[in-house]
């Protein structure tokens, strides 16, 4: 598989010689999650994500190399930079929009999530941003070199062009022998079609478990800590039609407020 070098953003390497103190000497867990500095929006979420005990799941200590793929605006950002600054390493591998194909509000998503890093120095100035993804960023970090790789609700993004697989090889590269790969990705029924799993945004475990094995993973462990029995997975819009984004607006809001954020595989692989 071609590969290519980190690509570290010019503002990641001015935030890392910034020496302000962490606000988490201690790297706590706890104190990462509960502080202050997290978006209200996203910390509300934290009754559906769980990502006190979902990271504990991945086996996630202080002292780490870390991956997050495509991190989006940050909401685990917010927990895992701050966490590491002082004894581990954080690298957001985020869209490859060095691709001309990139869509605009990809774009603008990185834009957004650059922003948040320049605002708070303190937090994130040790992040080092990558890209991932078509056609030729596949190096999230220095190869072999991750802990832990974290991938959280992307899988069905790559699936709509067939490049999961593609995906999964670059976790496994970055990772040293024995390394983990965590993946939490929106449940599909057993047996679901590959059609359907594209237009709805929810995947079945099986296939997730395949795509990683012929990536060079083995299963490890699963945990039902982000499981949601109200949903029955089978929504007008997909999984978008449940919060946080409420595709449907006001129609049925209510019901689908009660239902919550999506049910959710939450899968340990171990690289071979």
């Amino acid at each position: 598989m071609k590969t290519s070098s980190v690509l570290v953003a010019p503002l990641a390497g001015a935030l890392a010689a910034c020496s302000a103190i962490s606000p988490f000497p201690n790297s706590s867990l706890d104190e990462a999650i509960a502080a202050g500095h997290r978006t209200p929006d996203y910390a509300e979420r934290d009754r559906y994500r769980h990502p006190k005990e979902t990271l504990e799941f991945f086996g996630l200590a202080p002292d780490q190399t870390v991956v997050e793929v495509w991190p989006g605006r940050g909401w685990y950002t917010e927990i895992l930079a701050p966490y590491l600054r002082e004894r581990g390493a954080y690298y957001a591998a985020g869209f490859a929009i060095s691709n001309p194909d990139t869509p605009k509000y990809r774009r603008d998503i990185t834009a957004d999530f650059a922003a948040k890093l320049a605002e708070r120095p303190e937090l994130y100035g040790r992040v080092t941003l990558a890209e991932l993804g078509r056609p030729d960023r596949w190096t999230a970090c220095p190869p072999g070199t991750a802990d832990l790789v974290l991938t959280f609700r992307n899988v069905h993004n790559w699936m709509g062009a067939d490049y999961e697989l593609e995906m999964f090889k670059a976790f496994h590269a970055a990772l040293k022998p024995g390394g983990v790969l965590g993946v939490v990705e929106h449940r599909a029924r057993p047996g679901t079609s590959r059609e359907q799993m594209v237009k709805s945004g929810y995947v079945t475990e099986a296939h997730v478990i395949e795509v990683a094995e012929k990536a060079g993973f083995r299963l490890d462990a699963r945990s039902e800590v982000n499981a949601n029995p109200r949903d029955t997975t089978d929504h007008p819009k997909g999984v978008w039609t449940l919060p946080p984004v409420l595709r449907l607006e006001e129609q049925d809001r209510d019901k689908y407020l009660a239902i919550g954020e999506s049910d959710r595989m939450t899968l340990r692989f171990v690289k071979r």
